[in-house]
């Protein structure tokens, strides 16, 4: 049997402690921005359209009560796109299937994708890194050792059960959704990465305080991109009343994590649109609440 690695604590644990928090994962996430070919839609004689939206929507049906993670349609707000079709799959190779099945359907052939985005629902555990990574170096495990390794690993196990409900949600049947992705301000003067992880920790606190202000008024899903998409993080925000999203997120940006490090990408907005109302908007109809 190995002889675990250790260290002689110094005098501040917080000087032998890694920078990067852990973090636990859950569904992968995918959102589709598109633009409906109006023009070629509209030569369609009545009964290809019937036909079309009763293929799609039977389809789009399955996926919003999939088990293994679903899908929703929101007809978009602005220039942007007309739709955004968001997905929760427990995989990258689920999260394909789900565009080749909307790819693969009639319907398919009057949508252009305009964007998209692809990250997996991340839970930073900032407060517990501070006080496990504090904890082993006090025992004297040298970082990055097997046994520090196995004692992280029985951490994030922990936290992976108590947390799945929010790893492993329900998509939010709320009326309305924002989404945004966003970075971390590095270089300059400001740089987040080089802050220690205790005053990292202290920030994103308070930035949580915020946000449970508003508990009831709006769902937040926050979904992790380093290494996936072009940004670092996806937000979204589920609501039954948009204005809480210029609300809560104009409030975030007084505080210290905003104020000072957060960049943000291109804002989304849409409506839900169950399948059961696929039909009204490919007519041009609002959908109703």
């Amino acid at each position: 049997m190995s002889t675990p690695t250790r260290v002689t604590p110094s005098a501040s644990a917080t000087a032998a402690i890694p920078a990067v928090p852990l973090t636990i994962e859950g569904y992968s996430v995918l959102h589709q921005m598109m633009r409906i070919r109006w023009s070629a839609w509209r030569q369609l004689r009545s009964t290809q359209k019937t036909a079309i939206v009763h293929e799609a929507a039977a389809v789009l049906g399955k996926m919003e009560q999939n088990s293994g993670g679903q899908s929703a349609l929101y007809s978009l707000l602005g220039h942007k796109g007309d739709v955004m079709f968001v997905h929760f799959r427990k995989s990258f190779d689920e999260l394909n299937q789900a565009e080749l099945n909307l790819s693969r359907i009639r319907l398919g052939d009057y949508l252009e994708p305009t964007t998209s985005y692809l990250s997996v629902i991340e839970l930073g555990l900032y407060d517990s890194t501070v006080k496990v990574y504090k904890t082993l170096v006090e025992r004297g495990l040298e970082p990055h050792s097997d046994e520090w390794k196995k004692e992280i690993e029985e951490t994030l196990k922990r936290q992976r059960e108590a947390m799945h409900p929010r790893l492993f949600p329900d998509l939010p049947k709320h009326r309305y959704l924002c989404f945004y992705p966003m970075d971390r301000r590095r270089g300059e003067d400001k740089n987040w990465y080089m802050v220690p992880i205790e005053e990292r920790a202290r920030q994103m606190n308070e930035h949580g305080l915020v946000g449970r202000r508003y508990a009831g008024e709006v769902r937040q899903i926050i979904t992790g991109s380093i290494g996936y998409d072009d940004w670092e993080w996806g937000v979204d925000l589920f609501a039954d009343d948009p204005a809480v999203f210029k609300k809560l997120i104009y409030e975030m940006r007084f505080d210290e994590v905003s104020a000072v490090y957060a960049l943000f990408g291109a804002f989304y907005v849409g409506m839900r649109v169950s399948a059961a109302q696929l039909g009204r908007l490919l007519k041009g109809e609002l959908p109703k609440a």
